[in-house]
């Protein structure tokens, strides 16, 4: 049997597709986690997500809050790694002068924002890590908006954003690994490398069975979690441990079946179960006036808002004006900036960092700086993407 030839494009498309959706139940799970927290049965929203469950051994027993952080966002940083792994071999990034613009852009949309809220937080309780709350761009959120609003964009804008935000997720992570990570045990993380060896191995010897790979993959979630490192990061080592290229013979490469089967659960299940217990913020006046005089709250949302797209486009403009990268084909520096602009939707990896990083009293004030960041960056965006869209339409037009 001919080995299937995998099109870098249409697993673009397939992808987006999954991911859109993913951004509608997403925001579901976000506006049910809003209007429980604020209505008369705010307290049995609490009271569901500091529910501890699980076993006592191996520091398991956890709240349902942190099982859906943990636990469930592990799945979706597992396909993040799959993903990322096919795009470095077989896909966009695997090409220098193809990956070079959104790898720029994605550079420049993590330190510009950095700098933006470190120097309005400077001093403030928590400011040592509150930078690296604006630096994320939420994946399924962005393209949610992009698909809804810029029908007729060339191709090549959606690839470059879901290129920009696989990077920006890499960046994401390794903040997380480096900065989150605040003991370690041996012992355990020894476990985690024999476990990822183990994985690795397998792949090496062409073994399909999930029956190994299942628990292999839970010893590894495990010994990461008893390691002191956060279990997400389990999730990224086995998705770019997972073997991408087709064997003659194979219909599809091991990481493009995985990704296939497991992205719905990833985004339609793990994600939005995430945003329902992060996202239940109280708002109201108060919380709405703090964003914007408090100075955590305000440096996070300067960041998403202002510094992404100046991140971003600034960078592009440099990476193009040197001659290191080059423009999506068929579109222009007016598309781009709408682009940038998506790029301040920030919410579930920013809401995991504000999470880890952020003391308990900041963690309020700071998720709501990330919603109401999100939401004007996506109406933003969204108003820009839709001119776009029809300036592309009417020249498509005879």
């Amino acid at each position: 049997m001919a080995r299937r030839q995998t099109n870098p494009k249409t697993e673009f498309a397939r992808y987006l597709r999954t991911e859109t959706t993913g951004g509608v139940v997403l925001l579901i799970g976000t506006a049910i986690a809003l209007i429980w927290v604020n209505s008369a049965l705010g307290d049995s929203y609490e009271a569901l997500r500091d529910t501890k469950i699980g076993p006592h051994f191996l520091h398991l027993h956890l709240s349902v809050e942190t099982w859906a952080k943990d636990g469930l966002l592990a799945l979706f940083f597992y396909v993040v790694g799959l993903e990322l792994k096919r795009e470095l071999v077989v896909g966009e990034l695997s090409n220098i002068k193809a990956a070079a613009l959104p790898i720029v852009a994605a550079v420049g949309g993590m330190i510009v924002p950095a700098i933006v809220a470190l120097t309005i937080s400077w001093g403030e309780p928590g400011w040592e890590r509150a930078w690296a709350v604006p630096m994320a761009t939420d994946i399924a959120f962005a393209l949610g908006v992009l698909a809804v609003t810029a029908r007729h964009l060339p191709s090549s804008a959606r690839i470059f954003l879901l290129s920009l935000a696989v990077v920006d997720d890499l960046g994401a992570i390794i903040v997380i690994a480096v900065l989150f990570t605040s003991s370690f045990n041996l012992v355990a993380g020894g476990v985690a490398l024999l476990a990822l060896g183990a994985y690795w191995l397998l792949q090496r010897l062409r073994v399909r069975s999930p029956w190994l790979y299942l628990p292999l993959a839970v010893v590894a979630w495990v010994a990461v979690h008893s390691a002191g490192i956060h279990a997400t990061i389990a999730g990224v080592a086995l998705g770019l441990l997972t073997r991408v290229r087709a064997d003659p013979g194979e219909d599809e490469a091991p990481a493009i079946r995985l990704e296939h089967r497991l992205q719905p659960y990833s985004a339609l299940i793990a994600v939005p179960i995430f945003a329902l217990f992060a996202a239940g913020v109280p708002i109201n006046g108060d919380a709405l006036a703090t964003v914007f005089t408090s100075a955590i709250p305000l440096a996070i949302f300067a960041g998403l808002v202002g510094g992404k797209l100046i991140g971003i486009l600034g960078s592009s403009m440099i990476a193009v004006r040197i001659g290191v990268g080059k423009l999506p084909n068929g579109t222009n520096w007016r598309d781009l900036t709408a682009l940038a602009m998506l790029g301040g939707v920030g919410f579930t990896v920013s809401l995991l960092i504000t999470d880890l990083g952020l003391p308990d009293a900041q963690q309020e004030p700071a998720k709501a700086a990330v919603l109401v960041a999100s939401a004007t960056a996506s109406l933003l965006a969204a108003a820009l993407l839709r001119k776009r869209s029809k300036a592309h339409a009417n020249a498509q037009e005879p």
